[in-house]
């Protein structure tokens, strides 16, 4: 019985053309060679398993070849080629730096280095793994790297490039190794299958190639393990089982339930996958990455970042379809935090199981977020009573000082404009016609010691100058009318409600978080705030916002403003167990679901 020969010393490459994945390191080599153009000292560097000390094998055989091919190859038959193929060359010296990395070792070194080569052109020294040279072993070396006898070639190798000292670095020509490719690995896994005569599936050397992360060496041990374990015949599944690799096939489903809002479906997925003994932060790592496929499959200039086989990229193409992007952002942040929160946990599964209903819920909450609310069902309009600020009932002309009562306890100054015919919308004034109308300080003769008269200040009358007195207009300006929708909208709307808390502004806080706005047209929207404290604060802010949300939409003409609206005063927040009786309503699973973990409200 012949001893069995692992494929990757079976296979491994004995020719610059046979090396996977890094011809910008082999062409530079052959042609170098070809030239008469070699240095003194090599140092590949890269991660594991990609092929540097194979090439550093390779050079030295090239350049003692007495025979050398045309295509810069060696020619593998002359004394040369067969002494190195043996492995009794005496012109090729191998050094294990991991166990050899003393100063004493370097010293030996250095003495061989005087004795000139047997029959040959170049002595080579390959030293492996030569980052763990001891302090005083690099010194030692320095000056025979610097000035070695002219048949002496040094190519050292390592894979932690950082901890080699800078004045080696400078005596090197240095070659960067690359992380060989998903299908370059494939492809070389299924031209060995076919030497071998052994059956495969694409889908399952796609698996093996994107679990080797880069490494051919650990493809290469893992396509051996499979083989024996499938008995010749590498398919998907004998890959997935092998390998102990969750199936695509459990991201798609659970994301179809996602978007589907099956949360009962989802949880029970969910137990399915940690019955067959995946952990639960292997799952949400696994589940925020088929997020971020089906993010890059969306757009056609990113589809080439999808390292899948073409069945698998199939599916991802389908599936992206049906999924929004605003979902996909929002299921990735919540994997996120989960992956986050994940350790600290004492329940993990409780905390997963969480985030899985968060997004479960999450096609609900952005529908409920664009339609409006004369467009909702009875059922689904949260109690939210009408706009009754639409339409403004003709009143007469008023005086300018006019105080009006509010809550019969407080005055303030509010000058009434003349109203001539019913207005269905209040339509937002130009930036720079706000920015220049200043408020008049009225005497009021007569006033009750209980009216509180507002007195406007000087932030209020203007932004001025400390030189000059002169206004200065808060707003940035700029040309870009760049088009955007509601979803974009409503997007820089909460990052900019997250630095309003960020900077503790609790008071400010409800006017972003409590009302969704209004789109009155394309570039003009309204928000209704609950009084006229919050009225103030947010035209306190609105210089700062505006400004935010026109660079991040890139549209300067974008305005927004603020109505009182009683109605948003007599609202308060939902309790929990009003939430949880509302989503009851809209899925009565959720109830049994809730007794059989015993869950509470909060």
């Amino acid at each position: 019985m012949d001893n069995f020969i692992v494929s990757a010393r079976k296979y491994r490459p004995a020719t610059f053309e046979t090396v996977v994945g890094q011809q910008h390191i082999t062409n530079t080599l052959k042609n170098a060679i070809k030239n008469n153009q070699l240095a003194q000292a090599f140092l590949f560097c890269g991660p594991r398993g990609v092929g540097k000390t194979t090439c550093a094998r390779i050079l030295a055989k090239t350049i003692n070849c007495t025979n050398l091919q045309p295509n810069g190859e060696a020619c593998s038959a002359c004394d040369s080629c067969r002494s190195f193929q043996n492995g009794n060359s005496f012109n090729i010296h191998e050094l294990d730096a991991a166990s050899n990395n003393s100063v004493d070792d370097i010293r030996s070194l250095i003495e061989q280095v005087r004795i000139p080569p047997q029959g040959a052109r170049y002595k080579v020294y390959i030293i492996d793994e030569v980052h763990m040279l001891s302090q005083a072993a690099f010194n030692a070396f320095l000056k025979t790297l610097e000035e070695p006898p002219h048949y002496a070639i040094f190519i050292l190798a390592t894979t932690e490039k950082h901890k080699i000292l800078p004045t080696i670095l400078s005596r090197c020509q240095i070659f960067d190794f690359n992380r060989i490719s998903v299908d370059d690995m494939s492809t070389h896994l299924a031209s060995i299958a076919h030497k071998e005569n052994i059956k495969y599936e694409d889908d399952g050397l796609h698996i093996i190639a994107q679990k080797a992360d880069g490494g051919l060496r650990d493809a290469l041990s893992m396509f051996d393990q499979i083989v024996s374990f499938s008995d010749a015949n590498v398919t998907y599944r004998s890959v997935i089982d092998n390998l102990n690799i969750l199936d695509y096939d459990f991201y798609f489903s659970i994301t179809d339930s996602l978007l589907t809002e099956n949360s009962a479906k989802t949880l029970l997925c969910f137990d399915e996958i940690l019955g067959k003994g995946f952990d639960g932060a292997h799952f949400i790592s696994g589940l925020s990455e088929h997020f971020r496929n089906l993010l890059v499959t969306k757009d056609t200039s990113t589809l080439k970042l999808l390292e899948v086989s073409e069945n698998i990229k199939a599916k991802y193409l389908q599936q992206s379809q049906a999924a929004s992007v605003s979902f996909l952002l929002s299921a990735m942040n919540i994997a996120n935090q989960c992956d986050l929160n994940y350790k600290l946990s004492k329940n993990q599964r409780l905390q997963v199981e969480m985030a899985l209903l968060k997004m479960c819920h999450l096609p609900s909450v952005f529908s409920l977020a664009t339609t409006p609310l004369n467009a909702m069902p009875d059922n689904e309009q949260l109690k939210k009573k009408p706009d009754t600020t639409a339409i403004v009932s003709q009143k007469p002309a008023q005086p300018a000082n006019e105080i009006a009562m509010v809550n019969d306890t407080q005055a303030t100054y509010t000058p009434s404009p003349k109203l001539s015919a019913p207005v269905t919308a209040p339509m937002p004034q130009p930036v720079k016609e706000a920015a220049a109308e200043k408020p008049k300080i009225a005497f009021i003769p007569n006033a009750g010691a209980s009216t509180a008269i507002k007195i406007p200040s000087l932030k209020d009358i203007g932004n001025y100058t400390e030189s000059t007195g002169e206004e200065e207009d808060p707003y940035l300006k700029g040309e870009a009318k760049e088009a955007f929708g509601f979803d974009d909208f409503l997007r820089e709307w909460h990052v900019y409600a997250g630095k309003v808390k960020a900077a503790n502004k609790m008071n400010l806080l409800p006017v972003f978080t409590t009302e969704v706005p209004v789109m009155l047209s394309p570039t003009s929207y309204e928000i209704a705030v609950a009084n006229k404290l919050q009225d103030d604060l947010f035209k306190e802010e609105r210089a700062d916002f505006l400004n935010h949300m026109r660079s991040a939409l890139k549209n300067f003409d974008l305005d927004v403003n603020a109505r009182i609206d009683k109605q948003v005063a007599i609202k308060r927040p939902y309790t929990a167990q009003e939430k949880y009786q509302h989503m009851v309503a809209k899925n009565p699973q959720l109830d049994e679901l809730r007794k059989r973990f015993n869950l509470d409200f909060d």
